[in-house]
């Protein structure tokens, strides 16, 4: 279908920028459960009757969805402002339908101190893209020996939740307990890169097996993700903390997380686009734009993150956006950096993997990539349900709009994307964070 219809917008106003506006009508719109209801928005707030000298939209034929949140976005800087900076990728979330995203803190400097960490904030909040939460390292440096500034990082403007040395696993049980133990007074959560060096240490690329072995690359099993989610869970029961698992790539994975959950445990999980689409048929050619770490698996694989997302087991979508900038993955594939781009095709992926497939339906979109990752992360004004009170930060999306992925299209610096030439779908229509157009087509 065609562009939302602007029916009162100033003319002048180009795609993407935020209008002057504070009052608007979305007329037609359909919602997650498919009722067919007129959205009225004044001062950044649903409301219930429709506001004085408002921006029409024309939302007929679009679904709206609460504002999409993500858990695990890289955005570089500082440091790597060549690949990415916070405005960069936080105008590439909005692209993607995202209203907010987590920044890991595998930065250089790492997010590791309180300061650290209240800078990232407010050059999100200077770029006005998408609300940016720091996410704080767990250890020093991402040195994996001592703890960063877990209660200062809390304490400090940015209200630091989460924490994670991703990219890096936190090896030691003690080190790791004892972080538990921090962030349990102010219901924190770790969020652990599980990755075994001992099983696959830094050399490892590619999902061992096979393939591996006939392309010459360093074997990643999947053992070596699965017994750290064991230790891990079993670490968060004695210590009554709460554990999240990044990107989970695997079967055995994803039995260690059910077996937990049944447990009583407290533990959530995510599991990213490239897992849920791209398989180890992509790595063949030595091509690095599909070295990521955890690498990609095999079918087999695929099919059991897809069956846990579905039934909840695996709790949400985290995008592990990592920009490269071009000089880092012009190398050997062993050599290269590993991450692909994820925010701007995110949802087309899910939906193409998840909700095409009849695995999820829309509130289950909802679910998984907004309410359960703002509750995960305890961002209560994100992940709200569109209701009068309730903030106006939506998404509108176009479920029929298919398009070939262009990598330069794109509003991050870096083109480091997996999709580039293959047909999915292309919904974004228009992104509004707190009553603010943040992106539209």
């Amino acid at each position: 279908m065609t562009s939302p219809r602007f029916l009162s917008s100033p003319a002048t106003k180009e795609p993407g920028v935020s209008t002057d506006t504070s009052a608007f009508v979305i007329t037609g719109a359909q919602l997650p459960d498919g009722t067919r209801t007129d959205l009225f928005i004044s001062d950044g707030v649903l409301v219930g009757e429709r506001p004085d000298n408002a921006e029409a939209i024309d939302a007929d034929g679009l679904i709206a969805l609460p504002g999409l949140v993500d858990l695990h976005t890289h955005l570089r800087e500082p440091g790597r402002e060549d690949a990415e900076t916070v405005a960069s990728g936080s105008l590439a979330a909005a692209r993607g339908g995202f209203t907010c995203i987590h920044a890991m803190a595998n930065t250089t400097p790492v997010t590791d101190t309180a300061e650290n960490a209240e800078h990232i904030a407010d050059l999100g909040r200077e770029a006005g893209h998408a609300q940016v939460v720091p996410i704080g390292a767990i250890t020093k440096g991402l040195g994996g020996k001592e703890l960063a500034e877990l209660g200062l990082m809390h304490q400090s403007r940015a209200g630091v939740r989460v924490f994670s040395d991703d990219g890096n696993c936190v090896m030691d049980p003690g080190l790791m307990r004892r972080a538990f133990e921090w962030v349990r007074p102010f219901d924190g959560v770790l969020a652990q890169h599980a990755q075994d060096s001992g099983l696959a240490g830094p050399g490892a690329c590619c999902h061992e097996g096979e393939l591996s072995g006939r392309l010459g690359l360093a074997g990643w099993p999947p053992v070596a993700e699965s017994v750290i989610i064991a230790r891990d869970v079993q670490l968060a029961e004695a210590t009554g903390s709460r554990l999240h698992v990044c990107h989970v790539t695997s079967a055995e994975g994803v039995d260690v997380i059910r077996w937990a959950k049944a447990r009583g445990i407290n533990v959530t999980a995510e599991a990213t686009p490239h897992h849920l689409y791209l398989t180890t048929a992509e790595v063949v050619g030595y091509d690095t734009l599909y070295k990521v770490n955890p690498p990609l698996r095999t079918d087999e694989h695929v099919e059991a993150i897809r069956a846990a997302l579905a039934d909840g087991t695996i709790d949400i979508v985290g995008t592990d956006h990592a920009p490269h900038a071009p000089q880092d993955k012009d190398h050997a594939f062993a050599d290269a950096r590993p991450g692909m781009l994820g925010l701007e095709q995110a949802l087309a992926v899910v939906m193409e993997t998840m909700v095409h497939t009849g695995r999820l339906d829309w509130a289950g979109v909802v679910d998984r990539m907004s309410a359960a990752p703002a509750r995960i992360g305890r961002v209560a004004e994100q992940g709200r349900p569109l209701a009068v009170g309730e903030p106006a930060t939506l998404v509108l999306v176009d479920p029929a709009r298919r398009a070939t992925v262009d990598r330069d299209d794109s509003a991050s610096l870096s083109r480091n994307n997996p999709y580039h030439g293959r047909d999915l779908p292309d919904p974004v229509e228009l992104t509004m964070w707190a009553g603010r157009i943040t992106h539209r087509r």
